[in-house]
């Protein structure tokens, strides 16, 4: 059982393998490797004491250790992102007490947010799994909604509670907004977008990885309902982007829409 000094650990899990973007981590953005910009986000964060990538592929160990990165070879078993964390942090020479789960494609995710999620895991000992949203102004509120009713699937909210336990996680926008009025300074719209983050106390995460999966889970294509399934509260933080984009990348357009967003908005990643 990890001790109350053991460390807080990033793991960046980064399969070669992409259906959509084959070789992804490997893809160039801006003049580094979507893998690299994502190892210096996780080392720009605050509070974190070990940060590595878990990879079960040689091209990409190989090319974080170019960097001087932390990499760790994990089983080619691993049927998803969570899976590989899980077996990294069993490898790290000190178990960690908390471990963050940074897609290894979270190339503009501030470190300030991930951050968030490690001091909501310092501050309330209580709190088994952490993850973050961002509320939604009317602008983003209304492009998902036309997004959604084009048929797309991109986009997953969340409802909580006044603890900011999550109610629920889903690709349909929840709650249903009645009142076209909401959504200025005054009356905001309580739609949440989730990032797609997660810090786990460690035992946590090794009881949710053997979880059977529910229906829930199942429906939504969404892992996090797992642990709703079985009783495992989830902590919501609500963080802000502090007027920054949020976008995930899994196809070449992606790629360009990412440098376009970097070259309006600056660059993360130190030079």
């Amino acid at each position: 059982m990890p001790s109350v000094s053991s460390p807080i650990a990033i793991i960046i899990p980064a399969r070669y393998g992409s259906s959509r973007l084959f070789g992804k981590p490997l893809a160039t953005i801006t003049g580094r490797t979507m893998i690299n910009r994502v190892w210096s986000l996780a080392c720009a964060a605050a509070g974190a004491d070990v940060v590595c990538v878990a990879t079960d592929d040689e091209r990409i160990a190989e090319h974080v250790r170019s960097f001087g990165g932390n990499v760790v070879i994990t089983p080619k078993e691993c049927t998803n992102g969570t899976e590989r964390v899980l077996s990294a942090a069993k490898m790290l020479a000190t178990t960690p007490a908390v471990v963050v789960n940074l897609q290894g494609d979270a190339v503009l995710t501030p470190p300030w947010v991930i951050a968030a999620l490690i001091d909501e895991m310092r501050r309330d000992p209580s709190v088994e799994i952490a993850t973050a949203a961002v509320r939604m102004d009317k602008r983003s509120y209304d492009a998902m909604r036309t997004a959604k009713g084009h048929g797309e699937v991109g986009g997953t909210t969340v409802t909580f509670d006044r603890r900011g336990n999550a109610l629920y996680f889903s690709k349909s926008i929840i709650p249903f907004v009645r009142n076209d009025g909401q959504g200025n300074d005054t009356n905001p719209l309580p739609v949440f977008r989730h990032i797609g983050l997660y810090a786990y106390r460690y035992e946590t995460l090794c009881r949710y990885v053997s979880l059977e999966h529910g229906p829930l889970e199942r429906s939504e294509k969404l892992e996090q309902l797992r642990a709703l399934e079985h009783g495992i509260p989830i902590r919501v933080v609500e963080v802000d982007y502090g007027g920054r984009t949020h976008w995930a990348v899994d196809s070449p357009d992606d790629l360009k829409r990412v440098e376009a967003i970097i070259a309006e908005e600056g660059d993360l990643v130190a030079a």
